[in-house]
């Protein structure tokens, strides 16, 4: 099975990879994510780590349940956001979506679900978080951090948000939702300097609909008006792509 990139550049200090497929890209991503485990591993004997709830992300979360050499067993895990306002048992919360597709398949440290905005900065704000495994929005969004609510320097590590019309009508695109009206209005995330100060970002982005977000965030001024051009000023971050939404870069 083919893991090389068709190209790898660097925007400012992000990594780039694109590859042919999705399940490359997948496969990928997810042996970057295992050598940085067992890079914190031989460092801190544990790791700390945070996961995105997304369809973008099941190519990663496959490829990295099948991964041998992770070492499950002394890894924290907690995701980046929420839809507390939602049942317990509502198939659309990210952690239960998590817990379905990955969480309940290996045996973790510790899984840490975000219901509560105080208990859920203190478990963050325990230890320096290691890796972070992202994607991007249709709006540059990371996590529920859109464009209108984005802070850089926000002083808050989780905080409850509005989330705009081209995020809320991006989870009916995603399947998760049937329409609009059903999703809700507002939900809870990691904000900003929780995400990006973590030592290691993955961020994984397959699909079309991705395309226009992925060209901004390589080309676009560093603002919050696309909060993920930001990745490009991490030094340990890589953006794996497909041919799919790598297509406008090629532009430039």
């Amino acid at each position: 099975m083919n893991n090389e990139p068709i190209k790898e550049f660097k925007t400012d200090q992000l990594n780039v990879a694109i590859y042919n497929t999705r399940s490359e890209m997948g496969r990928a991503s997810a042996a970057f994510v295992a050598t940085q485990i067992a890079k914190v591993m031989r460092e801190k004997g544990e790791v700390r780590m945070v996961f995105a709830a997304a369809v973008s992300q099941l190519e990663f979360i496959e490829g990295l349940l099948k991964r041998e050499d992770v070492k499950w067993d002394k890894i924290t895990a907690f995701h980046m956001d929420e839809y507390h306002t939602l049942q317990e048992s509502a198939p659309q919360r990210f952690g239960n979506f998590l817990k379905e597709r990955l969480f309940k398949h290996r045996n973790f440290n510790a899984v840490y679900y975000m219901n509560d905005i105080e208990d859920y900065a203190k478990l963050i704000n325990e230890s320096p978080i290691d890796i972070v495994c992202l994607g991007i929005g249709e709006n540059g969004h990371l996590a529920f951090n859109d464009p209108p609510v984005a802070d850089f320097n926000d002083p808050k590590t989780v905080k409850e948000v509005e989330l705009d019309e081209i995020c809320r009508q991006q989870q009916v695109n995603d399947g998760e939702f049937s329409s609009i009206q059903e999703v809700p209005k507002t939900a809870l995330t990691l904000t900003m300097p929780a995400l990006i100060n973590a030592k290691f970002l993955s961020v994984v982005v397959p699909g079309t609909s991705k395309a226009s977000a992925v060209k901004e965030t390589l080309y676009g001024q560093i603002s919050t008006d696309c909060p993920s051009t930001s990745l490009r000023n991490h030094p340990n971050a890589k953006l794996f792509l497909d041919t799919n939404s790598s297509k406008l870069i090629h532009e430039n």
